[in-house]
């Protein structure tokens, strides 16, 4: 079933299963303030019934990165281009930035475990789109990278807390200070890709993935989720503290004990 179709962006909804699919295969998955606002669209439409989402994309690449007309003076069609965003105020920047965040935020959600099929270039916005999603599946011509330095810019689109997750502080300076392409087995290697795969196997791969995190309790999944995201952020003993309340509301839930 098609929810969304437009803008480069298209969800479909198979059972419990959400394909978001980047189809602009011609512009490398090129990506717009259009494209954020489709694929910010796409999160509020999943069915609460879904319990796995998948991000992947048509052609070579999953996504070359911000359409470069957006460093053009007239910018995209009624959209403000670079030079109106940094003439207005404080505040109004802020918001049009957190506008096109929203695109990024959702797939985190502790309702879902979202997948990231990555094939070819994930460059910038592209690279941060893939560090949105919960996991990361990748072909064996997978190349990131974070080009938004020599740009005079910074990764703004909620890339850099995972990405420091994943790979550590100093190889994540290094990694966007430099702009350099972290191919496949690098990114397997250092945690960036969960698996790597021949290109060929990619959808197949992503699929096992989604049936064996389906093949979990939901609920469980969910309370592991918030507790693993929260790890960060917590003590050792407020960790422990959470393990025990998530574990006392699933054996509430187990045994039919309702508060």
């Amino acid at each position: 079933m098609t929810l969304l179709d437009k803008d480069g962006v298209q969800l479909t909804v198979d059972d419990t299963v959400a394909t978001v699919t980047l189809n602009n295969p011609a512009k490398r998955n090129a990506q717009s303030p259009a494209l954020w606002r489709a694929l910010a669209e796409a999160g509020k439409l999943v069915p609460g019934t879904v319990r796995v989402v998948v991000l992947r994309a048509e052609g070579k690449s999953f996504s070359a990165g911000l359409d470069r007309q957006a460093f053009t003076p007239e910018g995209f069609d009624g959209e403000p281009s670079f030079l109106d965003m940094a003439r207005g105020s404080d505040s109004e920047l802020d918001a049009t930035i957190a506008g096109y965040q929203d695109a990024f935020t959702w797939w985190r959600r502790n309702d879902i475990v979202s997948i990231a099929a990555v094939q070819g270039h994930a460059v910038g916005a592209g690279f941060q789109l893939a560090l949105a999603c919960d996991l990361r599946v990748c072909a064996d011509d997978a190349q990131f990278a974070m080009r938004e330095t020599s740009l005079g810019l910074v990764p703004d689109l909620t890339g850099t807390h995972p990405l420091v997750g994943l790979v550590g502080y100093a190889r994540a300076l290094e990694i966007c200070a430099t702009g350099r392409f972290v191919h496949a087995e690098e990114a397997e290697r250092t945690g960036l890709a969960n698996l790597v795969v021949p290109a060929a196997e990619l959808d197949g791969a992503v699929q096992d993935l989604a049936a064996a995190l389906l093949a979990a309790d939901r609920d469980a999944v969910v309370e592991t989720k918030a507790l693993l995201r929260g790890a960060v952020d917590r003590t050792y003993e407020e960790q422990r503290a959470a393990e025990r309340a998530a574990q006392a509301r699933r054996l509430r839930d187990l045994a039919g004990v309702t508060d």
